[in-house]
């Protein structure tokens, strides 16, 4: 797996993408930094979608009773390979790191040329 960071430019067309392929796949989001240490917000719950809303620059990640919003996020970091994707990281504009790991890997089909 390699972790690769997306241009802010791509982020909204990459979450619709995730979002219109998730298929009974199980998250946990992570909430790591420096104040708070590492909490997990929710475990191994169904996982219902990502966006990203460059109006009020803001992501969602949208579990089974939770909905996790990562205002102004920074950095969009994500850990994939040729099998799939296996996590997604936002790093917020307070240095806020926000993880969404998923149990399975999230096979994507190849972006759209």
């Amino acid at each position: 797996m390699a972790t690769r960071e997306l241009p802010k430019s791509q982020w909204e067309a990459y979450f619709d993408r995730v979002a219109a392929h998730l298929k009974a796949v199980q998250a946990e989001i992570e909430v790591a930094s420096m104040n708070l240490g590492d909490q997990i917000e929710a475990e191994w719950v169904p996982f219902y979608g990502v966006s990203y809303d460059p109006k009020d620059d803001l992501v969602e990640f949208v579990l089974e009773g939770v909905d996790h919003l990562v205002r102004h996020p920074a950095q969009v970091l994500v850990e994939d390979s040729a099998e799939g994707l296996s996590s997604i990281e936002i790093i917020d504009s307070e240095g806020v790191r926000h993880i969404a790991k998923f149990k399975e890997v999230l096979k994507l089909p190849p972006p759209e040329a």
